[in-house]
C-alpha cells in the first residue's frame, strides 16, 4: 500500500488519500457520516468495548468516591480531596508517554483486552477494602493500578480509531465515540447515586457499587478479544527486539522524546492540546468548588444522601452536556473549522461560569456544568481529531499519552489550586470571576494563535473531511 505525505498532516495511505480528496456524496452532512461510521462493524465493536468499560468506571468510581469524600466517620477537608485524586492521578500520568512507547509497539488489541481482564481482577479486593471502611495503603495500590490501567487503556483506544474509521469520518467517530463513552461513565455514577438514595450511604454500600465493575470490565475484555484479530487495531509497523531491561528503558524514554518532537513539529495539534490543558487546570478548580458547594453549602455537612442526590443532578447535566457536544461539534467544526468552535465554545465559558456561579443557586450550578461539560467535550473531540489526523501512527500512541499526561496533571493542579484558595463550603465568589477571566484570557490567546496557523497553512480539521 503506497503512503502520500500530506504537508502538516503527515503520511497517509493511498486509501485515505483518496477519501481525502474525493468527497463521497452519500455521507455528505452530520446524518451522512453518523451512517457511516456505525456501517463499520469494527467501529461498532471497538465503542461496545468502550461503553462497557467506562460504565464499569462510572460504578467503581462512585464507590470509591463515596468512601474517601463521603465517609460517615470523618470530614474531608479541601486538601484531603485534592491529594486523593492527586494520589491516584499523578504517578500514571507522569508515566504516560512510556504508555505510549508501548501502544507503538504491542498489539493494541492484546493491550485492551489485558487491561480490563486485570482490572476486573483487582476491583474485587478493591471492593472488599472499601466494604470494610479500610482506607489504608493497600487500597490505594490496588485503585492506582486499576485507574491506571484506565489510561492504558482509553490511550490505546484513541490510537485504534484510525484503524476502523476511514479519514474523512474520524470528526464524526471521535464525536460519537468519546461522547457515549462519557455518556456512560456518568451513567454508572448516576445508577450507583440512586442506589446510594435508596439503600442509604456507608462504606457496605459504596463496596457493593464498587463490585459491579468487576462485570463490566469483563465484558469489555471479552468483547474485545473475541471482536478483533490479534494486528486489527495496529500499530502499523512494530519493533520486537529482545534487549535488557535498561535497554528497553533506554529506549522507552528515547520514544517519549520522539513523540513530544513529533508533536511539536505540528503546530496546530501542540496549541490546541495546550488549550486543552489550560481549560482542564480551570475545570479543576470549578470541580472541587463544586464537590464542596453540594458537600457542605447547598446541604448540611452530615447529609450525605442530600449532596449526593444533588451531585446526581449534576452529573447527569454534564452527561447532556457531553452528548449536545457530540452532536454539535461534527457539524459546527466542518463549517467554520475546529479553531474557531473551540475559540467559541471558551469564550462562551467566560461569561456563563461567572453569571450562573455567582448566585449560588443549585438549579444554576447544573446548568452551569451543562455548559461547561458541552465546551470541555467538544474540545476533546476537536483535539483527538486533529492529533489522528496530524500525527503518524506510529507515533499516535506516544501523542495520546503525552495528551493524557497534560490533561491528568493539569486537572491535578486546578484541584490543589482551588483546594488553597477556596474555604470549606465552597463558596467564593472571587473564584467563579477568576476562572471566568482565565476562560477569556484562553479564548483570546488561542483565537490568534490557532488561527493564524490554519490560515496559513490550512492545517485544521476542517480541512480534513468533506461537507
Amino acid at each position: 500500500m503506497r503512503r502520500y505525505l500530506i504537508p502538516g498532516r503527515g503520511p497517509v495511505t493511498s486509501e485515505g488519500m483518496q477519501a481525502a480528496i474525493a468527497p463521497d456524496p452519500t455521507r455528505a452532512g452530520p446524518t451522512g457520516h453518523l451512517r457511516a461510521i456505525l456501517h463499520r462493524r469494527g467501529f461498532r465493536r471497538l465503542l461496545a468495548v468502550r461503553l462497557a468499560s467506562q460504565l464499569g468506571d462510572g460504578w467503581f468510581q462512585a464507590g470509591l468516591a463515596g468512601s474517601v469524600f463521603f465517609n460517615p466517620e470523618r470530614a474531608t477537608s479541601p486538601l484531603a480531596i485534592a491529594a486523593a485524586f492527586a494520589v491516584l492521578i499523578v504517578p500514571y500520568s507522569t508515566l504516560g508517554p512510556f504508555v505510549g512507547v508501548l501502544l507503538d509497539r504491542w498489539s493494541r488489541r492484546n493491550v485492551l483486552f489485558a487491561a480490563n481482564a486485570i482490572r476486573a481482577a483487582l476491583v474485587l479486593p478493591a471492593a472488599l477494602f472499601v466494604w470494610y471502611g479500610d482506607e489504608g495503603m493497600p487500597l490505594v495500590i490496588v485503585a492506582l493500578a486499576i485507574i491506571a490501567l484506565n489510561r492504558f487503556f482509553l490511550s490505546g483506544l484513541s490510537a485504534s480509531q484510525p484503524h476502523v474509521v476511514d479519514e474523512p469520518n474520524l470528526v464524526t467517530a471521535n464525536s460519537f465515540a468519546t461522547t457515549f463513552g462519557t455518556v456512560m461513565f456518568s451513567v454508572g455514577l448516576a445508577t450507583a447515586t440512586l442506589v446510594f438514595h435508596a439503600a442509604g450511604t456507608g462504606f457496605h454500600v459504596y463496596g457493593v457499587v464498587a463490585s459491579t465493575a468487576a462485570a463490566a470490565y469483563a465484558v469489555s475484555a471479552a468483547v474485545t478479544c473475541t471482536s478483533f484479530r490479534r494486528d486489527e487495531l495496529g500499530p502499523d509497523e512494530t519493533e520486537r527486539s529482545q534487549m535488557s531491561a535498561a535497554v528497553a528503558m533506554a529506549h522507552t524514554a528515547k520514544g517519549m522524546v520522539d513523540g513530544i518532537r513529533h508533536l511539536a513539529a505540528r503546530p496546530g495539534a501542540s496549541a490546541v492540546l495546550l488549550a486543552q490543558a489550560v481549560n482542564r487546570g480551570l475545570y479543576g478548580v470549578l470541580a472541587i468548588a463544586t464537590l464542596l458547594l453540594y458537600r457542605n453549602y447547598f446541604n448540611s455537612g452530615s447529609d450525605f444522601s442530600g449532596s449526593l442526590a444533588g451531585l446526581g443532578a449534576v452529573v447527569v447535566s454534564g452527561a447532556i452536556g457531553a452528548l449536545v457536544a457530540s452532536v454539535l461539534t461534527p457539524p459546527v467544526a466542518r463549517r467554520i473549522g475546529g479553531w474557531r468552535w473551540v475559540t467559541v465554545m471558551t469564550g462562551a465559558l467566560a461569561l456563563f461560569v461567572p453569571a450562573l456561579g455567582l448566585p449560588f443557586l443549585p438549579a444554576l450550578t447544573v446548568a452551569g456544568v451543562f455548559f461547561v461539560s458541552l465546551a470541555t467535550q467538544g474540545m476533546k473531540i476537536v483535539v483527538d481529531t486533529a492529533l489522528q489526523l496530524e500525527c503518524a501512527d506510529d507515533f499516535r500512541g506516544r501523542v495520546f499519552s503525552v495528551n493524557d499526561t497534560a490533561f491528568n496533571l493539569c486537572f491535578v493542579a486546578g484541584l490543589f489550586l482551588g483546594a488553597l484558595t477556596l474555604p470549606d463550603d465552597g463558596h467564593s465568589p472571587g473564584m467563579f470571576v477568576a476562572v471566568g477571566t482565565g476562560y477569556a484570557v484562553l479564548a483570546a490567546w488561542y483565537a490568534v494563535v490557532g488561527g493564524r496557523h490554519a490560515r496559513r497553512v490550512g492545517d485544521d480539521i476542517q480541512s480534513a473531511v468533506p461537507r
